[in-house]
């Protein structure tokens, strides 16, 4: 049996105990492989409200995420495909990204997805990070008194990501079929604050997700379209030396990106 499973299922058992109201949910879960147990382990730790944890339980959640981050494997620039002298290009799951920081494309209460086992990628990031970034983005929130504005950017530790920090950003939720100016000067703001912000941290590497894409239904080629442009305004004007990735995960928002970056590439 594989070590880790059994890690696992010591991690569940805390789980288990400290939210006893969640069992019923998590009792048809399978488990038998490791990848039942991981499943089980993120569901339970995607619920789990910002409450603290014992140091045990954050050293072995750390040393099971570390080890399955290692078998993943790690993806550094080298990897993607670059378009200019400061632009690459990246199909894949962000959360395995080694760049200084990644965005998350996030929500006003920055805690990340409480859908147990949910496919997006704020829950994605704050799974692969460990309970941690839940905390240390509940502690923002209190400190600032206010649920995060639309537009603006906040940077904490990555934790177990191989990257070195997450900066968080909240995008605007397009409602209906039209595009506003004031959602998409939003949305410019989004990527603005977040260059921004990675240059006042000194950063060498920027990685993006496809920011209000998805379940804020922002419409694919006119975001792609923002964010190119912010970002190459931004890194002119700026003389900023960040090296940004546009990560993609479909094939469809691929096929977006390819069309408006490498056409123009001389690499």
């Amino acid at each position: 049996m594989d070590p880790l499973i059994t890690d696992l299922k010591e991690l569940v058992a805390a789980l288990d105990q400290e939210m006893p109201d969640q069992a019923a949910f998590f009792a048809d879960y399978p488990r038998h492989s490791l990848e039942d147990w991981f499943n089980l382990f993120r569901g339970y730790c995607n619920v789990r409200p910002p409450w603290p944890a014992s140091e045990s339980f954050l050293l072995k959640q750390d040393y099971v995420l570390k080890k399955l981050q290692e078998r993943r494997g790690q993806v550094t620039l080298s990897d993607a495909q670059q378009v200019d002298a400061q632009l690459y290009l990246w199909q894949g799951d962000m959360t395995r990204l080694a760049v200084d920081a990644i965005v998350n494309a996030a929500n006003q209460r920055l805690l990340g997805c409480t859908q147990a086992n949910h496919l997006c990628l704020d829950n994605s990031i704050h799974t692969w990070s460990g309970i941690q970034l839940r905390l240390a983005c509940h502690r923002l929130i209190q400190d600032q008194g206010h649920l995060e504005p639309v537009g603006s950017a906040k940077i904490t530790p990555a934790f177990n990501l191989p990257s070195q920090f997450v900066i968080h950003t909240v995008g605007p939720y397009i409602y209906g079929k039209t595009v506003s100016e004031k959602q998409k000067q939003a949305l410019v703001s989004c990527y603005r604050a977040c260059l921004e912000l990675a240059d006042s941290f000194h950063l060498n590497s920027l990685a993006f997700s496809c920011i209000s894409t998805g379940v804020f239904h922002f419409p694919p080629k006119m975001a792609a379209n923002l964010a190119i442009a912010t970002v190459r305004d931004y890194l002119t004007i700026h003389q900023s030396p960040l090296k940004v990735v546009f990560n993609i995960y479909s094939s469809e928002d691929l096929a977006i990106y390819h069309s408006l970056l490498v056409k123009d590439s001389h690499y």
